[in-house]
């Protein structure tokens, strides 16, 4: 997943120096912005703010101020740099929460290192699920507010395993998390082999899954991960229910009740300028077109190409 990190900055010499350290790190992307331009990079919700102090216009710590009270990015981690050597100066910075004070000039080793151990910290905090290594809720719902504001034009996928539930009360969960890893990695094979490189795919949580992908047309992708589920689920049924095609569930009274194997529904919601009002309404929307995919036996993909809901 790319991470981005925001220099708040009036001079050109640090961006320069950071893209030469992480010149091989290609999941980071370094972007500058003087200290005018800070809500360019509030908007964007970065994985990490560096605010360097020498050359930034006005107070330093009202830039982290600012930062911290923007509620997107209350908890985005912010590195404060300056040659400024008072001790008060430091103690009111990291009362701040921000998380380190480097003196000017800077040791490139020991940056790296700061930098690289903080985002790596920062992946496995936020709500990164333990069964797929996805990320959850709390970036999942940052990225599509960010690509919203920014006013780009992506496509919302939403992924739900239908009978879910029958094949957990026959098979139990150790077999259930096999199927939620399976599925997970058929959507990230899928979205990240499509030749667009901005995609991102989250775990909402159980078998609900996101994905974004920076395109309108989506539905060979759709194609792509229904074919490959129907045609690799299969190994995680015997061979009887296989040849039955559904399993058998008791229900609460006792009565024996047919389920369909485990297939895959696809919701995809097209969002574009002018479409929404806010991300709610694209989760709403969202919600909907998965509920109709779910109407169809087996699996399947519903696209909202509505141009206005």
């Amino acid at each position: 997943m790319l991470q981005e990190i925001y220099l708040i900055d009036n001079n050109n010499e640090l961006e320069e120096k950071l893209k030469k350290i992480f010149k091989k790190d290609k999941e980071y992307k370094i972007t500058k912005v003087v200290t005018e331009d800070l809500e360019i990079a509030l908007k964007n919700i970065p994985s990490l703010i560096i605010v360097n102090e020498d050359s930034t216009t006005g107070d330093g710590m009202q830039i982290c101020k600012r930062i911290k009270n923007d509620e997107d990015n209350s908890i985005t981690p912010i590195i404060f740099i300056t040659s400024n050597e008072d001790h008060m100066h430091k103690l009111e910075i990291l009362e701040l929460g921000i998380l380190y004070y480097i003196r000017n000039p800077i040791d490139e080793e020991y940056f790296y290192y700061t930098i690289n151990n903080i985002l790596k910290l920062l992946y496995v905090n936020r709500g990164v699920s333990p069964l797929t290594g996805l990320p959850g809720n709390v970036q999942i719902q940052a990225e599509i507010k960010k690509r919203w504001l920014n006013k780009e034009r992506f496509s919302m996928m939403y992924f739900d395993l239908d009978n879910f539930k029958a094949y957990n009360d026959v098979y139990g969960f150790i077999k259930g998390d096999e199927i939620i890893k399976f599925t997970a990695n058929i959507i990230l094979k899928n979205i990240h082999t499509s030749e667009h490189e901005d995609c991102f795919v989250g775990h909402v949580g159980g078998d609900d899954f996101v994905a974004i992908i920076p395109e309108d047309d989506c539905e060979p992708i759709c194609q792509s991960i229904v074919t490959e589920f129907d045609f690799n689920v299969k190994k995680y049924f015997t061979k009887e229910d296989n040849e039955k095609g559904y399993i058998e569930v008791a229900n609460r009274k006792g009565v024996i009740e047919q389920f369909p194997l485990t297939a895959i529904s696809i919701g995809v919601v097209e969002v574009e300028k002018g479409k929404f009002r806010n991300v709610l309404e694209i989760g709403e929307a969202g919600a909907s077109v998965k509920h109709l995919a779910k109407t169809i036996q087996g699996s399947t993909y519903v696209i909202d190409r509505r141009k206005n809901i």
